[in-house]
């Protein structure tokens, strides 16, 4: 995945609520464009506000999907196949 691919994510004027999936199968939500924090300068990692004080520190080439909310996909498919 690309940064500008995430940036664009966050800068739409009507944001969507979206999941990023990690190649070892963790997911984060983000449910609100001020819960993620990227540098300007290119970078390879992001930061993902938790609950409470929580937070992750993410490499970029971790991530496997971003997954929107209201998309057509279902949720329980992933590549053509059922989880």
């Amino acid at each position: 995945m690309m940064i500008e691919q995430l940036r664009k994510a966050i800068r739409t004027d009507e944001f969507r609520p979206f999941t990023v999936t990690l190649a070892d199968g963790r997911r984060f939500h983000v449910g609100h464009p001020e819960l993620i924090a990227i540098g300007k300068e290119a970078t390879r990692t992001f930061i993902l506000a938790g609950p409470g004080e929580d937070y992750s520190v993410i490499d970029l080439l971790l991530v496997t999907s971003l997954d929107f909310e209201g998309s057509k996909i279902s949720k329980g498919r992933r590549n053509g196949k059922a989880r």
